[in-house]
């Protein structure tokens, strides 16, 4: 066995059979899958025709003819109480079907008949192009990613500059109206927010700031400002706890100021403790960024105490030196209270400055910006501008640009012209917007709209021309003019932001789905019928036997002249040969 192996071993090795001849499927598979597809519809309707050849041979042997007469028998003995069951009942199916796709269409915007039909039965009537090939998954990945990113970027939820007070705005709305301003989706990105900007991790070092940073996590108003007194107890000089309790327990703009100015004592110590220890270790710079966070928001916070209580003076004078004290924190809009500000003093001059150092093409856009932009061009012509005198001689140039301006603006929020033509009621601002959104529509409209009321004309000159933005916006918004194509997302995170008693604005309005129309159309006409045939059973038993004799006389007619060219008895026929 051994020398068997051995002899075996020395053996040189068989040549392997050779590799059969590739297919053609393999060598042209683009050719084949085209040729698949282009033969694919020509082979059903072959199979079709064949089916129904077929059948018409085998009539005799399977006697249609004879069962067709036994169900027009059975129909026509029918009383008129089963056709007024069976379009009741008919009726009720598709009113029931039309509701469900009203339901579904209303909170996803989408057919569901339209989307089975998509999903499941179009790969079964008209096929698929095979895309499984990996370079087909990899684009397709990869514009799915691209997509989910765009997306991310559009729905970013930013924090409204103009944020009103809880205790002393918010609070009294609802001891008004019963009504709930604010929705848990704001108030818990509030939340979030206040754990970001005033917690680090060195608050469990001082037994105040521990305190507060449990009461920013709290849902209660009541726990959270219970929680404020009890850090100030420990420490008198807490910012955090003053800031808490001028935003909530304050109930007028005088009382939350003198929280404020405490909390500015306070904040200014700490702040100035916290810039000599900030190179000590990363914990202390982690620190120093929470305390100026805290002094940063409780200046801009008494700068708008401020405008509110009318020195609008010294809150300009605040938010300029704010904003030069700390310029990289533009983040946080600071700006577009400046231009509140400064439009309530009617220094135009000061805004379009403003205005020049903020709308540059590389910074992020806001309705502020666009609308005060289009304001103060509309501001040099509004007073003269009339529409019939514009048709006859034509706009000048300020008009031109004038209305540019404000096409701009429209096409960046379409929104807000119908809050500031009063064409919508106001409510009050969330704490948290979505840009060229309702929200923030909202937002601008409930500060900016008194200061388009101020300058003569400019209402009517934006009622005259902001609908002509909506023709030079390419339908259905896959590209846009002067901004990115309008992000599709917004209408559900306004309704997560607004109030459910506010409606919502929908941009573009979204066009109703064929089913429904259909379903609605279906669920009447059958209502219809079952209400004539109930009222008038014998005249519609007629009406309903001619429709149909009518309706299969030429299939009638083409079985007679079929029947002459291939008799009933030619299937027997062939049999015998």
């Amino acid at each position: 066995m051994a020398e068997s192996g051995a002899g075996d071993g020395d053996l040189p090795p068989s040549p392997s059979p050779p590799p059969p001849p590739p297919s053609p499927v393999s060598r042209f598979p683009w050719q084949w899958e085209r040729l698949r597809l282009a033969a694919g519809p020509w082979a059903r309707s072959l199979g079709l025709v064949a089916v129904l050849g077929l059948l018409y041979c085998l009539r005799g042997p399977l006697r249609l003819r004879d069962n067709l007469a036994a169900v027009t028998v059975f129909l026509s003995t029918l009383t008129p109480k089963f056709y007024v069951a069976l379009t009741g009942t008919s009726s009720l199916i598709s009113g029931l079907i039309f509701i469900f796709e009203w339901w579904y269409f209303r909170k996803y915007g989408t057919s569901f008949i339209e989307q089975v039909s998509v999903s499941h039965l179009r790969p079964l009537i008209g096929g698929t192009e095979n895309t499984n090939s990996p370079q087909t998954t990899f684009s397709a990945t990869n514009g799915e990613n691209e997509t989910n990113r765009q997306s991310l970027s559009e729905c970013k939820v930013w924090r409204n500059p103009l944020n009103l007070f809880r205790g002393a705005e918010y609070s009294r709305y609802t001891w008004v109206t019963g009504k709930e301003p604010l929705t848990y989706y704001d108030m818990n990105l509030s939340a979030q927010d206040h754990q970001t900007f005033f917690t680090c991790e060195t608050d469990s070092l001082r037994p105040s700031d521990s305190v507060m940073q449990k009461a920013w996590r709290e849902r209660n108003p009541q726990a959270r400002i219970k929680a404020a007194h009890q850090a100030l107890e420990i420490n008198n000089d807490c910012a955090m706890a003053y800031v808490l309790l001028a935003e909530e327990e304050a109930v007028t703009i005088v009382d939350a100021e003198k929280y404020f100015k405490q909390a500015l004592r306070a904040g200014e110590t700490i702040y100035r403790k916290s810039q000599h220890c900030s190179t000590q270790s990363p914990q202390h710079e982690a620190q120093l960024r929470r305390d100026t966070n805290v002094l940063v928001y409780v200046k801009r916070r008494l700068a708008m105490c401020a405008r509110k209580l009318g020195r609008i003076k010294e809150a300009v004078k605040m938010m300029r030196d704010l904003m030069k004290e700390f310029p990289l924190l533009s983040v946080l809009n600071i700006h577009e209270n400046l231009l509140e500000a400064l439009l309530e003093l009617q220094a135009y001059a000061d805004v379009q400055a403003v205005l020049a150092k903020y709308d540059d093409i590389s910074l992020p856009k806001s309705a502020a910006i666009c609308y005060t932009a289009a304001l103060l061009k509309a501001r040099a012509v509004s007073d003269r501008f009339s529409p019939e005198t514009a048709s006859r001689r034509g706009l000048s140039t300020a008009e031109i640009s004038a209305v540019e301006a404000i096409h701009r603006a429209v096409e960046f929020n379409p929104h807000v012209p119908k809050y500031l033509l009063e064409m919508k009621s106001l409510i009050l601002p969330p704490e948290h917007i979505l840009k060229r959104g309702d929200s923030e529509a909202v937002a601008y409209a409930f500060f900016h709209l008194q200061h388009w009321k101020r300058i003569e004309g400019a209402l009517n000159l934006l009622h005259c021309t902001w609908e002509g933005t909506f023709r030079m916006i390419p339908y259905p918004l896959e590209k846009g003019h002067l901004f990115y194509p309008y992000p599709s997302c917004t209408e559900t995170a306004d309704r997560e932001l607004l109030p459910t008693f506010h409606d919502v604005s929908v941009y573009p309005q979204k066009e109703l789905p064929f089913f429904i129309h259909f379903t609605a159309g279906l669920c009447s006409f059958t209502a219809m019928l079952a209400l004539l045939t109930h009222q008038f059973p014998e005249l519609m038993v007629i009406f309903t036997k001619a429709f149909f004799g009518t309706l299969l006389s030429p299939l009638s007619f083409m079985m007679e002249k079929i029947e002459r060219l291939m008799p009933a008895g030619l299937w027997h026929q062939l049999s015998q040969i």
